[in-house]
């Protein structure tokens, strides 16, 4: 088997597991107690707070440990804005931030807060002036992640981390897909991170906070981390998360290189071995490891359970891989296809044989979730110079494959109406329009679902 999702968790790192196992037997006692084995623990808590925040920049007393990274996000984002509660109640973050930082704007909005969402670009970048335009005099705090956790686009933090401190508010920086490449550049107030997207055991997060940042620990008082992370420490966890922090920048800089070569490999490739396809995402301003692509007439399930089957761990932001049968808040965010997504994020270590041997397999995985799929008979009526197709009650990716197999039946500048009740199509119809070359002219809502109008082009 070979896994490509690093980026949802990262394979437990040599070092990490090594501290875990030899620190099971020092640090399973309370840190806040004096005797000998109390003392022995708080020394191995010391030392990782110390190498932690040595990896991420900032003074040790700045670090305190969570339970989790999206712990980490929601006691940041909800400490700051109480503590800035005098200035405003204003919240800034991005459309494609991880669904930790949008659950906890959702939450701030409910309980009568203003939340603006920076839009993105077509390869999932924020802009700086956009964050700039954004800014108000009651905005308590700003969001934005170091990288994209889908496709890898890293965001201009420095830059939005200069506009915010000139303004006078605090940015919170999501650095969970980061962290292990290298340390967050810029005048960020926050930072949150979690020790298993760099090779860490599951169950540690990071939680920064500058000092002279306003910050109010919400909930129940606890005298653990400094107030801002209740509950006992794990400390062999921590301690582990620390080492293998330690151990995976070592190896950044060289890793950085062999896996970036890869990935590009694989965004030259793809488009090239596979038809109708899209790469996505920044391709240079990327993190080393992570490559992502949505194939036209796939379904998003059915194709990665095929790679698993040929052997290959990888995920998806396509609708058809969720319960809720609506597309990548990221991909959508994007404007980009989301049919057939599959997203490889490659482990440090990876053998390049493995990536040849991907190649290898997708084509034929591909062509062969196409031919399952087929190509059903549309239901279409033509009417005077627009051909409706009725794709009322089917799923990603069949209202795209019959507005496909249906384009060619009416005259360059006559329109076809797809009526589609799917969440998808709200997405990949205008995507698979800017891929075709055909005018996407709009949505229009129905009784059931609604109707998508596309103009014959060529």
């Amino acid at each position: 088997m070979a896994y490509f999702d690093a980026a949802s968790a990262a394979p437990l790192h040599p070092v990490a597991r090594q501290a875990l196992q030899a620190s099971l037997d020092e640090g399973w006692a309370d840190p806040a107690r004096l005797y000998r084995e109390g003392r022995r623990a708080r020394m191995l808590l010391d030392a990782a707070r110390e190498a932690a925040a040595e990896a991420v920049g900032c003074r040790p007393d700045e670090l305190v440990f969570t339970s989790s990274g999206t712990q980490a996000v929601h006691s940041g984002i909800a400490g700051a804005l109480a503590g800035r509660r005098r200035i405003g109640s204003h919240l800034i973050v991005s459309t494609v931030e991880h669904s930790s930082v949008l659950h906890a704007a959702d939450v701030h909005e409910a309980g009568g807060g203003a939340v603006t969402q920076v839009a993105v670009d077509r390869a999932g970048a924020v802009g700086v002036r956009a964050y700039a335009d954004a800014l108000r005099p009651d905005t308590a705090l700003a969001c934005l992640q170091s990288a994209n956790h889908e496709v890898g686009t890293e965001q201009p933090v420095a830059e939005v981390a200069a506009v915010c401190r000139e303004a006078g508010v605090p940015l919170l920086v999501d650095a969970a897909q980061s962290l292990g490449w290298g340390r967050v550049e810029g005048d960020w107030s926050l930072l949150a991170a979690s020790a298993h997207k760099w090779g860490g055991p599951a169950g540690v997060g990071v939680l920064v906070v500058r000092k002279g940042v306003r910050f109010a620990a919400q909930g129940p008082v606890d005298e653990r981390e400094s107030g801002r992370a209740a509950g006992f420490e794990n400390i062999p966890a921590i301690v582990a998360a620390a080492a293998s922090l330690r151990a995976v920048r070592a190896e950044a800089a060289v890793e950085a290189v062999r896996l970036r070569e890869l990935t590009d490999r694989i965004r030259a490739r793809v488009p090239a071995l596979v038809p109708d396809v899209e790469v996505v995402g920044d391709p240079a301003r990327r993190l080393p490891g992570i490559v992502t692509f949505s194939c036209l007439y796939v379904d998003g399930e059915t194709l990665l359970h095929e790679l698993d089957r040929e052997g290959f761990s990888v995920s998806s932001g396509s609708s058809c891989t969720s319960s809720t049968l609506t597309p990548s808040h990221v991909l959508k965010a994007m404007g980009v296809l989301s049919e057939g997504n599959v997203r490889v994020s490659l482990p440090a270590g990876t053998p390049e044989e493995d990536v040849e041997r991907f190649l290898e397999v997708l084509p034929g995985a591909v062509a062969g979730v196409r031919e399952k799929l087929g190509a059903p008979v549309p239901s279409a009526v033509v009417r005077e110079d627009v051909l409706v197709v009725d794709a009322l009650g089917k799923r990603c990716p069949i209202p795209v494959i019959e507005l496909a197999k249906v384009i060619g039946d009416v005259p360059v500048g006559a329109t076809v109406r797809v009526l589609s009740d799917d969440e998808a199509a709200r997405l990949d119809i205008p995507a698979w329009c800017e891929m075709r070359g055909q005018e996407y002219v709009g949505e229009e809502p129905q009784g059931r679902g609604s109707a998508y109008v596309v103009r014959r082009v060529s």
